[in-house]
């Protein structure tokens, strides 16, 4: 007898069990209108669709499937895409029971049969709802007034209702201490230094405001928890770090980023999707100096194997590695790689050397190595050049930009730049029409270091990164590069910095 009991028992663990296993969630959503409806979730700075319900009759709508539901901040959207209302999924969630009224929404129509943490979310979000609204009020109220009135009255109300919202959310933390919701408001919540001491001027300190802030930013938040990705609060948070508060230094930036991946499984979701968003992020970054950052991260990362995984197709991994080679001697800092450049007036003693009718890259090497002690002395060596500064433009005469670009440079270097400085231009035209090319510079009458490459020895799209013209680095008068891929408009100013960095080392 005994052993029979156990056996139901067991049987019914099991079937409990199974029953337990999936998602089920049931949306009562009186005067729904829509036909289809989506049940989507934030990853990252993306919004994703996890499944999608078709068959909706008097506002029932209903999402089922046989494996649980990752925590996270979930939406349900209409079939014009627009949301509806979002809740959250914890592991205690997978079963969840919401009705509401599609014309009101976040009112108290809004609610969980079957989870109290779940309504004190709808709670929450229509507290933040309900101070919008009193934000707008005062707005109403300032308008119309002086500008110190106005800014008077909403200064006021803005403090008021900060102080109405942080106590709230710092009540909602306590009362869900370490709930997967809990660690998503935190995300939202600034970490502020409340005692502020005074500085030695009397005032409050700044710095320690900021030192602060900084130090206790990710307070809470933790990196090994994919779940953590699933709100709209941690790209904004993550974004908001590294552009306010770390310095913007390619060196700061990448000691932040490795204490942050230190901080990840390297087998989660948070450090492929993470690590895959740095490397792109300083890869095209428009910020000079910042491709140190995404070369540090492939050196680090790419080239020792610990990107592996992050890639449905692996061939990424290798297309970076040899993107950082190739960015590296071009570093802010690097000194230049040379160039073996001909000037278009050795074009009478080079055209009948028969560069000019070789088809393929076989025949130019054959006649490179034929007229090798010719070609030697009419090269004009990069780093031959003697000036303080030297500004390397890379351009083409068929370019639409570089026929804005070109005459600018050409208009600043005779204005601010031949007769005041030691600045010098190594210009060079990225093809090999020589008519054309000459033509050009006469009409224009380019008086710098006109030079080309009909020789094809240098490989100048590799060698300087040259992908599209026109394409400027500046130089000191050591080589080193000290600017890169400018606009025109920037080369008056980084002459000027430059010009300081001499006078202070002196």
């Amino acid at each position: 007898m005994r052993k029979s009991v156990l056996i139901v028992l067991f049987m019914l663990c099991a079937l409990m069990t199974q029953a337990q296993t999936g998602y089920h969630l049931k949306i009562n959503l009186k005067n729904c209108k829509d036909s289809l409806v989506y049940l989507t979730f934030y990853q990252f700075d993306k919004t994703l669709i996890k499944d999608t319900c078709t068959h909706i009759k008097n506002g029932k709508i209903e999402f089922k499937g046989s494996s649980h539901l990752d925590r996270g901040i979930y939406s349900i959207v209409g079939q014009q895409k627009s949301i509806l209302f979002d809740f959250f999924i914890d592991d205690d969630t997978q079963f969840l029971e919401l009705k509401s009224d599609a014309e009101f929404l976040y009112a108290k129509e809004l609610v969980a049969i079957n989870s109290k943490r779940e309504n004190d979310f709808f709670n929450y979000i229509r507290f933040i709802g309900d101070q919008n609204i009193e934000i707008e009020k005062a707005l109403q109220i300032a308008r119309g007034k002086t500008k110190k009135d106005s800014t008077d009255i909403v200064t006021a109300k803005q403090k008021e209702i900060g102080s109405l919202i942080s106590a709230y959310e710092e009540n909602f933390l306590s009362q869900h201490k370490g709930s997967y919701i809990a660690g998503v408001l935190n995300l939202k919540m600034d970490k502020l230094l409340k005692d502020i001491p005074k500085a030695s001027n009397g005032r409050p300190d700044s710095l320690a405001v900021f030192t602060y802030f900084k130090k206790h930013y990710w307070d809470g938040v933790d990196f090994q928890d994919d779940g953590m990705l699933r709100n709209p609060f941690f790209a904004t948070k993550l974004n908001k770090y590294l552009e306010n508060v770390v310095v913007r230094h390619p060196d700061s930036v990448s000691v932040e980023l490795d204490r942050m991946i230190q901080k990840m499984k390297p087998e989660s979701t948070m450090y492929k999707l993470l690590l895959g968003h740095f490397i792109y992020t300083y890869e095209t970054s428009k910020i000079m100096g910042f491709d140190q950052v995404f070369v540090h991260l492939a050196d680090t990362y790419f080239k020792t194997g610990k990107a592996k995984g992050i890639y449905e197709d692996e061939t990424v991994v290798d297309k970076i590695v040899e993107r950082s080679n190739k960015m590296k001697p071009l570093l802010l800092g690097a000194v230049a790689p040379e160039l073996y450049m001909i000037k278009p007036e050795s074009h009478p003693q080079f055209g009948p050397m028969g560069f000019d009718k070789a088809t393929t890259s076989e025949e130019l090497t054959k006649l490179y190595y034929a007229h090798q002690a010719e070609l030697e002395k009419m090269y004009v060596k990069l780093h031959d050049i003697q000036a303080d500064y030297l500004i390397v433009l890379f351009w083409d005469v068929d370019c639409g930009h570089c026929q804005t670009e070109v005459p600018k440079i050409l208009d600043e270097y005779h204005q601010f730049l031949k007769d005041k400085k030691d600045v010098k231009v190594y210009s060079v035209y990225t093809q090999y029409d020589y008519d054309k090319y000459a033509k050009y510079i006469a009409e224009h009458k380019l008086d710098w270091i006109n030079l080309y490459d009909p020789v094809h020895l240098n490989n100048i799209r590799e060698k300087y990164d040259v992908y599209s013209t026109p394409v400027i680095y500046i130089l000191d008068k050591n080589k080193v590069i000290k600017a890169k891929k400018i606009g025109s408009e920037q080369i008056k100013d980084i002459i000027r910095n430059m010009e300081a960095e001499y006078k202070s080392k002196k």
